[in-house]
């Protein structure tokens, strides 16, 4: 689903070329847990933007069912993005004018002509149903502000599966929360994950998490260092 080869990500700092990521070349499976793992400033966030297309790599290509990201507009990678990405974030990024089910509306309102068929029900109903599959139906008329930590990650993870994503890119989801939160979010990540049949590929911190993944993926110094399966299926 995912091929990466010969990947390089090259920024200016001070005037001067920083190289962040280099000679990473990794494929990721339809349906396959990816877990990168590495120290901090090793490359995993500006490795996950480059695969979700949220930016464009210095040299190299990424290629996704078989097109190249670097081919694609500006325009074209957003309208990937809103039909076949989900995003889960540390900082969980709700709006917070909105209300959870706004939240969760929201990639379903960005969503593009064609993908408000038979797959997707009503955005409302949609909407909803998440957040009750997540424990908050009852707290859906509640602004961020109102919730919880773990709460606000449960409506990040709702929003995250509205539009019925193929991939899902999550960097540190449990970052912000306690251990016991964490958990809780982790298995509901992975329920949820399992039900969509979505490929998952996420930063992480957590050894819990990254053990759970099919495979871990560590990072150092901007390289793949090692690329190992766990032997979950």
């Amino acid at each position: 689903m995912i091929v990466v080869k010969d990947l390089e990500q090259t920024y200016l700092s001070g005037g001067r070329p920083l190289t962040v990521l280099r000679d990473v070349n990794l494929s990721i499976a339809e349906r396959e847990i990816v877990a990168i793992v590495g120290p901090s400033g090793s490359g995993k966030t500006t490795l996950l933007g480059l695969l979700a297309g949220l930016d464009r790599p210095s040299s190299g290509s990424i290629s996704v069912d078989g097109q190249s990201l670097s081919d694609l507009s500006e325009d074209e990678r957003a309208r990937l993005r809103a039909r076949s990405v989900g995003f889960v974030f540390q900082s969980f990024q709700l709006l917070p004018t909105l209300t959870a089910l706004e939240n969760v509306c929201v990639p379903l309102e960005l969503m593009p002509p064609g993908r408000s068929d038979g797959r997707v029900e009503s955005k409302l109903a949609r909407a909803t149903s998440l957040l009750e599959r997540v424990g908050l139906g009852p707290r859906a008329d509640h602004y961020p502000a109102q919730l919880s930590g773990g709460e606000q990650q449960r409506v990040a993870l709702a929003r995250a599966f509205a539009n019925q994503p193929r991939i899902l890119f999550a960097d540190e989801p449990t970052g912000n929360l306690d251990i016991d939160t964490g958990r809780a979010v982790i298995e509901l990540l992975l329920e949820l994950n399992r039900d969509a049949a979505t490929t998952l590929v996420l930063v992480t911190h957590d050894l819990e998490l990254a053990r759970r993944a099919h495979r871990v993926v560590r990072l150092s110094g901007g390289r793949i260092v090692s690329d190992e399966r766990t032997g979950i299926s």
